[in-house]
């Protein structure tokens, strides 16, 4: 049964922002089914100045919303590491891509590190190796990116699409596998 906020078919803008290095990559959705469009990165480690830096990321993420016509962009949460001064260049980084999605009234969801991976592997702590060897595998593609920057923006699009929405509107949210079985009894043979 087809709910009415649904929709049948999305692309999905997900991005890695960085201040050397930003990956992103597109999926599409259709029903159940998600492929990969495109994946990539922009290498911003030749520019000396920070804010030409953020210009370059709010340019190249609106070229990508130009190109593609994304329906939402998912990006990934800075994480507070020991480096304080790091975490605000990234929450920079980040905050221009939604800039550029905002100036196009996108929707935008955010997703920590940990959720991120979680959600491909099944595991939070999986290295960037290992969330790329799953995609490869969810997706079927062969190519392996020079950067991992590019298989984490995927990532992030790709866990966005994981995200199903419920009955009421509401996301779902499950604690584990136990708490999915628990609740979803009819859908396990």
């Amino acid at each position: 049964m087809a709910f009415p906020n649904e929709l049948k078919e999305r692309i999905i803008l997900g991005i890695d922002p960085g201040t050397a290095i930003m990956g992103y990559g597109l999926v599409n959705e259709a029903g159940s089914k998600t492929s990969l469009i495109s994946l990539g990165i922009v290498k911003l480690n030749h520019f000396d100045d920070h804010p030409l830096k953020l210009q370059h990321i709010f340019n190249k993420t609106l070229a990508l919303i130009d190109q593609y016509h994304p329906d939402c962009l998912a990006v990934e949460a800075p994480f507070y590491g020991k480096n304080v001064q790091v975490m605000l260049k990234l929450g920079r980084a980040q905050g221009v891509a939604m800039a550029a999605a905002l100036s196009r009234n996108l929707p935008i969801f955010e997703y920590s590190p940990r959720k991120i991976k979680q959600s491909i592997t099944g595991n939070g702590n999986a290295t960037k190796e290992q969330v790329a060897a799953m995609l490869k595998t969810l997706l079927g593609f062969n190519e392996t990116p020079e950067f991992l920057d590019a298989t984490d923006g995927l990532a992030v699009a790709v866990c966005h699409s994981f995200q199903k929405i419920g009955r009421s509107g509401n996301k779902k949210s499950y604690s584990g596998w136990e708490a999915f079985v628990k609740e979803n009894t009819k859908r396990i043979r």
